[in-house]
C-alpha cells in the first residue's frame, strides 16, 4: 500500500503537512527525528490524517491535490 498522509505540528498547531510514502510509520519517525529539513524545525508531528492507495501514482496524485488550493480548502473543510 501506498500512504498520502497530513501531519499536524504538536508545537506549533497552524503548521500542517502534506506528504506521500509507503511506510507510514519510519515516515514519522523520520519526521520526528528532524530527518526532513522542511518539517525538522516544528517538531514533535502527530498524524491527523492518512489514505491509502494501492498505487504509488495515486498516492502522489492525491498528495499533489491536497497542495493545491482546492485540496487545502478540502483539507482545512475536513480536517
Amino acid at each position: 500500500m501506498f500512504y498520502t498522509y497530513i501531519l499536524r505540528s504538536l508545537s506549533h498547531t497552524e503548521q500542517r503537512y502534506i506528504g506521500s510514502t509507503s511506510d507510514l510509520r519510519k515516515r514519522l519517525i523520520k519526521h520526528n527525528e528532524g530527518g526532513v529539513p522542511h518539517t525538522a524545525k516544528f517538531r514533535p508531528w502527530k498524524v491527523e490524517a492518512y489514505f491509502a492507495f494501492e498505487t504509488k501514482e495515486k498516492a502522489t496524485a492525491f498528495e499533489a491535490y491536497l497542495k493545491t488550493g482546492s485540496g487545502h480548502a478540502f483539507a482545512n473543510r475536513h480536517f
